[in-house]
């Protein structure tokens, strides 16, 4: 049930975030200070901040009604979230930037790596559980 809420949580938020993105992508330059100067860096910004993050959205939507999907969901969660989460905090150190937008991102990924690997060392110790007492 635990997974379920937190794949229903990051589906309508990265859908949301990403449909948002790729209709107005305008907006990251106020948000996260990230411009498109040309046709092209428009279409990079609403691919990467919009398409990629719906169909990661997506992803979990799909995972939250077909069990058999959720493992890999949640795995393919961990790996993105890791690698934003481990770049965007030592280019922020490394930079001195921590904009309300950076801080943000940072606590968002951060706690959902945590999270995931709590799920992930959780569901690893119940296994374990059950193949002792067999």
């Amino acid at each position: 049930m635990v997974n379920k809420i937190f794949l229903g949580i990051q589906g309508l938020m990265l859908s949301g975030y990403g449909l948002y993105c790729l209709i107005s992508p305008g907006m990251l330059a106020t948000a996260a200070g990230v411009q498109a100067t040309s046709v092209t860096g428009t279409i990079e910004l609403q691919s990467m901040y919009g398409g990629l993050q719906t169909a990661v959205g997506v992803m979990c939507t799909l995972a939250l009604f077909r069990r058999s999907l959720q493992e890999s969901a949640m795995t393919a969660l961990l790996f993105v979230f890791a690698g934003l989460a481990v770049t965007r905090v030592t280019l922020g150190l490394s930079q001195g930037d921590f904009s309300d937008y950076t801080v943000f991102a940072m606590i968002y990924e951060c706690l959902t790596v945590a999270f995931l690997l709590w799920r992930f060392m959780s569901s690893s110790s119940e296994i374990e559980a059950s193949a002792g007492g067999a």
